[in-house]
């Protein structure tokens, strides 16, 4: 008897070992993400004396911390170009961060490199997010059926014109591509000073600064799928953009790419260039550099395709292997309309629809940019862009330095990138 009532006291232990065991496990799992403390670590390449900077050590990151208590941000600033290189070092030695802020541009190869996080596919709310944030500066994450990061922040470029050479001239702000046509040949020639000036100013002849005129003038890079580029590349409304460039430069209306040719802002500030295609980063640059000089802006000139400008920015992507929950959360904060208001003071346009109808982004400077970026388009968003774009400018070089017509050498870079797609 005395046996049976141990046997009996012994199993009632068990039991409630059990249930209070089965209660503890319960608790932890269901309330791990509240529980639990992680750090998350972010990689950005904010410069640590800016602004941005400034902002996300101060404001956003302790109020991100303060609404997710059990989660800590490390956030580490990297120089542009270090950040593209630590992060492909930390790839070979799993050392990546769980979230980074990357150039839209690296988005494809990192995705090629099996390293970035298809959020479409493990996010359970991603539809939710991505709608809140504009659809353009999306697909600049968005590589074949999958998306591999949220839209951070924009740009685009739009036309920055001499005010005064203009009113001189009995001109209006171009709003045609004739109308760009014919005031960069007006403006060009001499000054009073019998100094050489140039229309039209432009630095380079990559995809960043063709794009806009072969889009304007209803030509394209690539098929809207991104795997064939004959037919377009060298389709005659590309043609018509590169020769168009071309026909300017020889009268000496365009100049900018040559070694020994003024730099940009010098040559605008100084009114030896009348017209530059740029950023919203030209407005601060002007304003140091040369305070009283007075310009205008306009959005980019308008050619059978419309008025289309280039569009640039950064996304912010998660790593595999990252803490996905917390890092999650993270990313949903920073495209946020709080996060990106606040990083608007700082001079960053917003990708959030309802910061960017907030007063402190329709009354900031870079305001004249936000019609044009509603139009604006996203290089390929293929791996091999970065080779590409090195044969698009050697290409159009060749061209300007009459080497070739402009359908030799697009008909030539048409095969070049047909073969760089495919493999």
């Amino acid at each position: 008897m005395k046996k049976r009532a141990l046997q009996a006291i012994l199993i009632s232990m068990i039991l409630g070992t059990t249930v209070i065991s089965g209660c503890a496990q319960s608790g932890n799992g269901s309330n791990n993400s509240e529980d639990k403390q992680v750090t998350i670590n972010f990689w950005h390449n904010y410069s640590a004396q800016s602004a941005e900077n400034e902002i996300l050590t101060n404001d956003l990151i302790p109020q991100f911390e303060k609404e997710h208590p059990n989660i800590k941000v490390n956030a580490v600033s990297h120089e542009w170009a270090d950040l593209h290189q630590k992060i492909l070092i930390s790839a070979q030695s799993d050392t990546l961060p769980d979230v980074a802020r990357l150039d839209i541009a690296w988005i494809p190869e990192f995705q090629t490199s099996d390293i970035l996080v298809p959020l479409d596919q493990e996010m359970t709310d991603f539809e939710d997010v991505s709608g809140q944030l504009l659809e353009n500066a999306m697909d600049t994450a968005t590589i074949g059926d999958h998306t591999y990061g949220l839209a951070l922040n924009t740009n685009t470029k739009i036309l920055f014109y001499n005010k005064a050479a203009f009113e001189d001239a009995g001109l209006n702000a171009p709003v045609t591509m004739d109308d760009f046509i014919n005031a960069a040949e007006t403006l060009s020639g001499e000054n009073a000073n019998g100094q050489a000036v140039w229309g039209y100013n432009e630095p380079a002849l990559g995809g960043w600064n063709l794009c806009p005129f072969i889009w304007s003038m209803g030509g394209s890079i690539t098929n809207e799928d991104e795997t064939q580029s004959s037919g377009y590349i060298n389709s005659p409304e590309t043609i018509q953009a590169i020769e168009t460039l071309k026909q300017l430069y020889d009268a000496g209306a365009i100049t900018g790419w040559n070694s020994g040719d003024i730099p940009m802002t010098d040559g605008f500030g100084t009114g030896r260039y009348m017209m530059l295609l740029e950023g919203p980063w030209k407005i601060e640059e002007l304003k140091g550099a040369y305070p009283d000089f007075e310009y205008e802006m306009c959005e980019m000139p308008a050619g059978s395709g419309g008025s289309v400008s280039v569009l640039g920015g950064e996304d912010i992507a998660m790593f595999k292997g990252a803490q996905q929950e917390a890092a999650w959360e993270f990313m949903k904060f920073m495209t946020g309309a709080y996060a990106q208001e606040k990083m608007a003071e700082a001079g960053q346009i917003p990708v959030n629809t309802e910061a960017l109808d907030s007063q402190t982004v329709q009354n900031a400077p870079f305001a004249p940019f936000l019609e044009a970026i509603k139009t604006a388009q996203s290089r390929p968003t293929v791996s091999c862009w970065s080779e590409m774009d090195s044969e698009l400018s050697v290409a159009v070089t060749a061209v300007m330095n009459g080497e070739k017509t402009a359908q030799e050498a697009m008909d030539e870079l048409a095969a070049q990138f047909d073969e760089l797609l495919q493999s």
